[in-house]
Order: structure tokens, then C-alpha cells, then sequence
């Protein structure tokens, strides 16, 4: 009786077991989303893309299209390279008669991407980059329906076109708001990737305001994105678009995992302004900046490594009216917190032009107060000083390198002049420390821990006295450019052994 009591016990627990595990897995596939009623929803607003251009005579294969001042060793010049195939030469690969040469040659493919339906009127957005340099745009509707694309405005900096179909009663996407966007969220993109229309995609949200352009917050993903996806639909679960897809990360051409989207909000801002005018306005202030560094912010009495370098001032722009200088720290702008460099040029952008606001610097250990007059940005502007700073002719240098291996000497009133400055020494010989620091021949020395450098001597004698268990800073003048450096003294003041 005993065995069989155990025995019809250990089966309870087994079936009990089993039917826990059983109610979990069903949990956990409820739990799973299911993409089919969405895609069913919003695929028909989503278009497929191809563009062509007319065949010229002799015409050269153009290259791929780089985002503007995209140096070839950026980080992500790989990613437009590779993601943005070159545009196919007339006569090339056998697509297509030669043109005539009288600039009315017969249409050629030049390249396919995607985009979406935003008015039942028949506006879409889709990426810069799809349409550009585009004779003809042709939009393909899921329904099989072909219409001719009209292009209201394109902006190269931002990778966003507005595009016109004529027609009436449209499927359209609705809009979402990417600051509710959660990292770990699922997302769907839906496109035409290599030309395959509809395709749907799906995965999670990476990371959010990923920097990767001067005012562009990305949005990353690791949803499957290739080579005409550009221009289509990133949606959230609910349907509404919160980004368009624009690039990915690839050593291969193909998706490797990492994929960026445009914020929606970023992108709208731009349509509106290319509806109403065909153009994108900006805002500019005219400075060079760059990031501030735990390094930096310590030594000037930043409580937290935050805000825009100001590494250059355009002479003449309204940053200099307004007071800012070289080495200032902008905290502040128009009342918004910088919290990365990034933050500035595209806060500044997105401001109109003539507006008066209010800027927060940090300068010397204080946060200081100013108010400029917001410019509008024409070409990229920067500003202009003589490339190189060598010392005048029959200039002694000290024949011995101080503390942090630097042997500077006094620049004349007629060079401070020529390079815009007030004060400062010239680096005559680097050793040692400073060698180690990055700093070169020809640097100008602006400030050595928030206290402006007026001759050599002066210098030296701060040198002399800094605490050599801590990191300082100093500001330091490269041609265009300034840029804190921090250093720390050497443990003896004795020059090293060359």
C-alpha cells in the first residue's frame, strides 16, 4: 500500500510538472508578438522606389553619393560606400541603348529604395540618397499601380525627401513620437530590400540619439536592413512610423546586425519646411566644436563632462558679436541643456534665423551669460587663420624644456594680430610630457588651467608651480582650431635624456 501511495504521488507531481511547464510555454508564446495584423494594416502606405536617369554620351559613372565633407577616414564613410551603390554609368552592363549626347538619351536604371505615404494626397518621404540625381522617379504602390514621383525637396544633410504622386484616397502611415521610443522595444521596417518589395523585418530597438551626423539623433536597430530598404518605414507596435530607415553598418555590403533610422520628429520638421518652400532652412552661430572629456571638465572646474567645445570662432559671426571665445564651453543654448557637442550644431539648425537667444558659457571656472543673434546657414563656413604658427624671424627660445617638456617663446603683437588672439606663447620644442600629450612644434599655448598665458616666462612660472600628482589642462591653438589638452608634469624638472 505504501509503494502504491508513492507511486500515485510522484505521478501527481509529474502530471502537475508537465502541465506547469505546458501553461508557461503557452505564457511565453502569447507573450511573443505577432507582426501579421500590423503589416496587413500598414504595408499598402508603404512604396517601392526606382529612379532613372537619362543616358548620356561619354557620360563617367558617377561615384557613390557621401554625405557632404564625409572624410574618408570617417567611421562611417564604409557604411555609405557600401550601402550606396555607385550610380550605374550610361552604356554600363548593357542596360540600355547610349544616349545621344543631346542630354535626351534613353532612361537607364539608376537605383531602387523605398518610402511611405504620409498625406492621402499622395506626399511620401524617402531617403536623400535614393532620389538624388534622379531624371525620373517612378512610385510603385502594392496594388501594382505605377505613378510618376515629383520631387517637392530634398536635404542632403538630414537624408530626407519629400516626394509627390498625383492621386486621391491614399493609404497613409501615421506619425509616432520616438522620445516614447524604449530601448529593447520591437520595431518592423517594411521595404524593398535588393529591389524585393514588401519585405518585412523585425527586431528590437538597440540604442537610442545615436550620433553618427551633425543633426541626425539615430535611432539604432539590429532589424534586418539591406540595399532598398533606404527610404521605408521603421513602425513601432502600433503601427505609426517612428523612423526611416537610412543606413547600416556593414564590412560586407550586406546587414550585419546594425541598422540606423531617422527619427520621424527630425524627419517631419524637414518635410514641413520642404512643402512649404522646397528648401531647409538652419540656423548657425559660426564656431568649431568639439566634445568635452572627463579629462577637461575635472581640471576647469566642470562638475560633469558636459557641453560644446568652442575649438573656433568665424570672424565676424555671431558667435563673436555675442562674446564667445576660443576655449569657452557652451552649456547652454536658447535655454536647452548641451549635453554632447552634437547636441549644439543640431539645436542651432533647428532654430530660425534672426532669433535672439540665450547662451550659457563656461569661461575660467564660472558659467557666464551671453545673447547672440542666430544667422542662417548659406555654405559651411569656418573660421580662417593663418594655416601655421612658426616662430619670427631672430626669435630666442629658452635652450631648456620646463616641467612639461615644452620650450615656448613670445609671439610678437603683429602675429597675435594675424592669428586673432589676445595672448598666449609658441611651442619652439616638444619633449617628454607634452611630446606624449600630442602637442607640436608651432602650437600656440592660449591657457594653462583657466589662466590666460601672457609671455614665456610667465609660463614657466606656472609650470614651476603645478601640483606634478594631478592633471592639468591647457588650451591650445593648431591652426584653425583649439582644443584642451591634459597633461601632467613630469616627476622631475630636469629634462629627459634624448
Amino acid at each position: 500500500m505504501t509503494r502504491l501511495i508513492s507511486a500515485l504521488l510522484l505521478m501527481t507531481l509529474s502530471v502537475g510538472a508537465s502541465l506547469i511547464s505546458t501553461s508557461a510555454s503557452a505564457q511565453a508564446s502569447r507573450e511573443l508578438p505577432d507582426f501579421a495584423d500590423l503589416v496587413e494594416r500598414t504595408g499598402p502606405a508603404v512604396v517601392n522606389i526606382r529612379t532613372t536617369e537619362r543616358s548620356r554620351a561619354n557620360a563617367p559613372a558617377a561615384a557613390p553619393q557621401m554625405p557632404e565633407g564625409m572624410d574618408e577616414n570617417d567611421p562611417l564613410y564604409e557604411f555609405f560606400r557600401r550601402f550606396i551603390p555607385p550610380r550605374q554609368g550610361p552604356g554600363q552592363g548593357g542596360q540600355g541603348p547610349r544616349g545621344r549626347g543631346d542630354g535626351s538619351g534613353a532612361e537607364v536604371p539608376r537605383g531602387v529604395g523605398s518610402g511611405f505615404i504620409i498625406s492621402a494626397d499622395g506626399f511620401l518621404l524617402t531617403n536623400h540618397h535614393v532620389v538624388d540625381g534622379a531624371d525620373e522617379i517612378y512610385v510603385t504602390l502594392t496594388d501594382k499601380r505605377e505613378f510618376k514621383g515629383r520631387l517637392i525637396g530634398s536635404d542632403r544633410r538630414t537624408d530626407v525627401a519629400l516626394v509627390k504622386i498625383e492621386s486621391a484616397n491614399l493609404p497613409m502611415l501615421k506619425t509616432g513620437d520616438p522620445a516614447r521610443l524604449r530601448v529593447g522595444e520591437w520595431v518592423v521596417a517594411i521595404g524593398s530590400p535588393f529591389g524585393l518589395d514588401n519585405t518585412v523585418t523585425a527586431g528590437i530597438v538597440s540604442a537610442k540619439g545615436r550620433d553618427t551626423g551633425d543633426y541626425l539623433p539615430f535611432i539604432q536597430t539590429d532589424v534586418a536592413v539591406n540595399p532598398g530598404n533606404s527610404g521605408g518605414p521603421l513602425l513601432n507596435m502600433r503601427g505609426e512610423v517612428i523612423g526611416i530607415n537610412s543606413q547600416i553598418y556593414s564590412r560586407t555590403g550586406g546587414f550585419m546586425g546594425i541598422s540606423f533610422a531617422i527619427p520621424i520628429d527630425e524627419a517631419m520638421r524637414v518635410s514641413d519646411q520642404l512643402r512649404a518652400s522646397g528648401r531647409v532652412t538652419r540656423g548657425r552661430i559660426g564656431v568649431g566644436i568639439a566634445e568635452v572629456t572627463k579629462d577637461v571638465a575635472e581640471p576647469l572646474g566642470l562638475p560633469r563632462a558636459a557641453g560644446a567645445l568652442v575649438r573656433n570662432v568665424e570672424a565676424g559671426g555671431p558667435a563673436e558679436k555675442a562674446g564667445i571665445e576660443v576655449g569657452d564651453i557652451i552649456l547652454k543654448f536658447d535655454g536647452k541643456p548641451i549635453e554632447r557637442s552634437t547636441d549644439l550644431p543640431r539645436i542651432v539648425g533647428n532654430t530660425k534665423p534672426g532669433t535672439k537667444a540665450p547662451v550659457s558659457v563656461w569661461r575660467k571656472g564660472a558659467a557666464r551669460e551671453l545673447s547672440l543673434t542666430v544667422a542662417e546657414m548659406q555654405t559651411e563656413t569656418t573660421a580662417r587663420a593663418p594655416a601655421s604658427s612658426k616662430p619670427a624671424p631672430g626669435q630666442a627660445a629658452p635652450s631648456q624644456s620646463n616641467a612639461l617638456g615644452l620650450v615656448v617663446s613670445d609671439i610678437s603683437d603683429e602675429r597675435k594680430t594675424q592669428l586673432r588672439i589676445k595672448s598666449g606663447v609658441l611651442v619652439d620644442a616638444v619633449e617628454g610630457q607634452a611630446a606624449r600629450a600630442g602637442l607640436r612644434q608651432g602650437d600656440v599655448i592660449l591657457s594653462l588651467n583657466n589662466q590666460d598665458v601672457t609671455n614665456a616666462k610667465q609660463f614657466n612660472d606656472l609650470v614651476t608651480k603645478l601640483d606634478r600628482t594631478k592633471t592639468h589642462v591647457m588650451l591650445v591653438r593648431r591652426g584653425d582650431n583649439a582644443q584642451f589638452v591634459p597633461i601632467r608634469p613630469a616627476a622631475s624638472a630636469a629634462p629627459e635624456a634624448r
